[in-house]
């Protein structure tokens, strides 16, 4: 079976490119500090949503977003609905209703960019064979690691050697152990070296980088490490994409793939932190990052509307009402 891209297919017939995107939908319960003080938490869709609602509102002309998820059967409804609900987002078979129980989170921040992070439920992940017949006429797909589980690692390995079109990840849970139910906290991620092969730009946020070595300062040679660490035939990360909260995000582009050519930078956000629910803003910042290398953009610019996306979300909480959210922004 092939799983190259759909670029030829779209140029054939004139159908639209497409985007890609894994994950686990959640269901959220939110604790901020405000919340805490008050003694209600926020309910809402989450994880995977995040990147959807935001890759809607993000996507290049003529291009649609596939989702490939699996839902528990308890929320299939609910759901489906919220999918049906984002322009653009082509609800197909690699929506695939399972079984188990619907993965919840609950969310309780100690800090504005501090939280804890408990997950119950129980959404397998995707095997080789099950993702592999969903890949067809993908021109780019971004695997976002929302529970963690959502491919093993010998998955991931074989999307590598298979895929041919744009491979973007967020690393983000995989980073948080242990992996399924229960509390989770910051781990140094086993096999680093073999993930970040997996994939052409690989994004993750500070914290995570510096698991890789806590004595090193810098952000741009922890980068390097990653991308050059990487053990595969594809030979590594091409771009690395390093969130840093507030003030911004750093890159390093090895001038391969989609990052253009050697170089890299920080580019900070555009008037500083803006306050509200920052839960999902990394998803957002993602997929959002994701569309702009999608549609050609430099990596600079792209980073830019990353952070304008990501600042936009928090004056909305939750994934349900976040498209209209962002669809509604001024042009940049």
């Amino acid at each position: 079976m092939s799983t190259g891209t759909g670029e030829d297919r779209a140029e054939a017939t004139g159908a639209p490119r497409r985007l890609g995107i894994v994950g686990t939908l959640v269901w959220d319960t939110i604790w901020t500090l405000e919340d805490l003080e008050r003694g209600t938490p926020f309910h809402s869709w989450g994880g995977i949503g995040y990147s959807l609602a935001a890759a809607a509102a993000a996507r290049p002309e003529g291009w649609e977003i596939v989702p490939i998820v699996k839902v528990g059967r308890d929320l299939e409804s609910e759901a489906r609905d919220f999918l049906a609900s984002l322009p653009g987002v082509s609800v197909g078979p690699s929506v695939r209703v399972v079984p188990e129980r619907n993965n919840r989170v609950e969310l309780r921040y100690l800090s504005p960019s501090h939280r804890d992070e408990s997950q119950s439920g129980a959404i397998p992940g995707w095997s080789w064979d099950e993702l592999a017949p969903h890949l067809e006429g993908l021109d780019a797909l971004f695997v976002n690691f929302i529970s963690g589980c959502e491919l093993a690692l010998p998955a991931a390995e074989a999307l590598r050697r298979s895929y041919s079109g744009l491979l973007y990840t967020d690393l983000h849970s995989l980073f948080l152990g242990p992996p399924g139910a229960g509390a989770r906290e910051r781990r140094l991620l086993p096999d680093w070296e073999r993930w970040a092969a997996c994939f052409d730009v690989v994004q993750l946020n500070e914290e995570e980088l510096r698991t890789l070595d806590p004595a090193e300062p810098g952000i741009l040679e922890l980068a390097r490490r990653l991308a050059e660490g990487a053990s595969g035939p594809s030979g590594g990360p091409g771009l690395v994409l390093v969130t840093q909260g507030a003030a911004g995000a750093s890159f390093l582009s090895l001038g391969r793939g989609p990052g253009g050519p050697p170089r890299s930078g920080y580019v900070p956000v555009p008037g500083g932190g803006i306050e509200g629910d920052p839960t999902g803003s990394g998803d957002v910042w993602g997929a959002t990052l994701v569309c702009g290398l999608a549609a050609g953009l430099p990596v600079e610019d792209t980073i830019l509307r990353a952070h304008r996306a990501a600042a936009r979300k928090m004056g909305v909480r939750g994934a349900s009402e976040l498209y209209a959210h962002l669809a509604s922004a001024p042009p940049p």
